[in-house]
């Protein structure tokens, strides 16, 4: 998606992607990926989402990267966590004990930004680029990981022409044939959630499945 059209949706609050409480598949399918405490978790796209706090009570440092400034403010602002700023590249940085959040372009992230990290946690980055981003988008994570490092991948599968995204639908095939040049993929979930997501069968889908998955990077 172009720039501006995520800077509209946090400038106008159209937030429906935010949610409130931690994420269920995060809490019950982190630990599969046996990623030691202390080490550096990568988010990206972020927004506000309250997953960083989960992230960060589990005793890991977690880096994340957002677009929108608004996003990032919000963030620090309404959790009550207090953070300095810096400028880093083509970054603006906000920083407090074992968090710091990028905000700019995820493609403007280099190998060095992420030194240290082994495990991304991806919940709604990959579901929110149109299918012309996400080739471009799994390659720049690849140049960015190092060998062995783990993800935990959220994706949604419905019939695409039923609902313009965001989210957009990623089906199994689609991860399989983004990843697995680099990464083992292993589905660890998958759930039927059409009868408790009132707010995608009012956009006018028929079906609704929700997957989660473990990838691990291949040296």
């Amino acid at each position: 998606m172009h720039p501006d059209f995520w800077h509209e949706r946090w400038q106008l609050n159209q937030i429906g992607f935010h949610n409130e409480a931690f994420n269920l598949h995060l809490q019950k399918f982190w630990p599969a990926l046996n990623i030691a405490q202390g080490s550096r978790v990568f988010v990206p796209l972020c927004g506000k989402s309250k997953d960083m706090l989960w992230l960060l009570a589990q005793s890991y440092d977690v880096t994340g990267v957002e677009l929108s400034p608004l996003a990032v403010e919000a963030f620090f602002s309404e959790n009550g966590v207090p953070a300095t700023a810096s400028r880093q590249g083509k970054f603006s940085v906000s920083a407090a004990d074992g968090l710091r959040i990028y905000c700019g372009d995820f493609f403007d992230l280099s190998a060095g930004d992420l030194a240290g990290v082994n495990a991304v946690y991806d919940r709604a980055s990959l579901v929110a680029l149109p299918p012309d981003m996400r080739a471009a988008y799994a390659a720049h994570m690849q140049h960015l990981l190092r060998p062995g490092a783990k993800m935990l991948l959220l994706a949604f599968d419905y019939l695409q022409e039923e609902m313009p995204g965001p989210p957009f639908s990623v089906t199994t095939q689609e991860v399989e044939t983004l990843y697995r040049s680099w990464c083992n993929v292993e589905l660890l979930h998958s759930e039927d959630i059409f009868d408790r997501e009132p707010r995608f069968r009012d956009r006018g889908v028929s079906r609704m499945q929700e997957q989660v998955y473990a990838l691990t990077a291949r040296g």
